[in-house]
């Protein structure tokens, strides 16, 4: 059962559970890495941005049961991407919640898209979320159970126009989610489909938002107030724990009420 600390839930069961995110050196990645240290998990995750994650874990260290490991991994090297689970699994024992999390919403109009930036965004965007789930799926059959929890998109949900090969991506990753809860299903393996919403991370603010944009979600949301980090981390969290044991196959949205 989960207790009440310091106004953040605990959920004891996650201590000392090895779980590993994708993209977790900034924004909503960093926010889930140190809460699950708050948890007292062994974290590790995978970042391209090297000075981020460095920072991330020096700003870590100490603080609680176990520190952070980070690993620089670009996903769209499948290979690299299987070595560090392997790393991971090798120095923190099998894998029980994997969080794919790494994306990249670049905004792109339908004429601009080239064939080779098709592939590359889904080499970003949905590739690796199969190809994680391939990896530790034995390591989580092995522990009796895990949870994989893959980051969708409210964009394909309330037809956003301008990014139309990252749309595409996160609409199959849903697809890919139910396929999978399915196939894993009878070794215990969860597999769900977070969305956040428009969540305001700095590089929302520095890259699209702009105060019509705020006021756009703001009249969209039911509930009036900015969507944060940490409440896709307080998702993330009870999608991880036991606490969600027999829900599977599902997308949970968080996103104030929106869609």
């Amino acid at each position: 059962m989960s207790i009440q600390s310091k106004g953040r839930t605990r959920y004891p069961c996650l201590k000392d559970k090895s779980v590993f995110i994708t993209g977790g050196g900034a924004g909503i990645g960093a926010v889930m890495v140190e809460r699950f240290c708050e948890q007292g998990a062994k974290v590790s995750f995978v970042d391209i941005a090297d000075e981020e994650s460095l920072a991330l874990c020096q700003s870590l260290s100490g603080k609680f049961d176990w520190d952070p490991t980070f690993i620089h991994c670009d996903i769209r090297d499948v290979a690299a991407l299987q070595q560090a689970i392997a790393q991971v699994q090798q120095q923190q024992g099998d894998i029980s919640v994997l969080i794919n999390n790494a994306a990249d919403d670049t905004r792109h109009e339908v004429e601009d898209v080239s064939v080779e930036y098709w592939d590359d965004r889904m080499a970003i965007n949905l590739r690796p979320c199969f190809f994680t789930a391939q990896a530790v799926a034995p390591q989580m059959e092995r522990l009796g159970g895990g949870s994989i929890i893959n980051l969708g998109s409210i964009s394909w949900h309330i037809k956003q126009a301008c990014m139309p090969a990252y749309t595409t991506a996160k609409a199959g990753l849903e697809g890919l989610t139910r396929t999978l809860a399915k196939q894993f299903g009878k070794n215990h393996i969860r597999v769900n489909t977070l969305i956040p919403g428009w969540v305001i991370t700095e590089r929302q603010l520095s890259h699209w938002l702009t105060p019509d944009m705020m006021q756009e979600i703001q009249d969209n949301q039911c509930i009036k107030e900015k969507l944060e980090p940490d409440d896709i981390a307080n998702a993330t969290l009870f999608l991880a724990s036991d606490e969600s044991a027999m829900l599977t196959a599902q997308t949970l949205i968080v996103d104030g009420g929106w869609i």
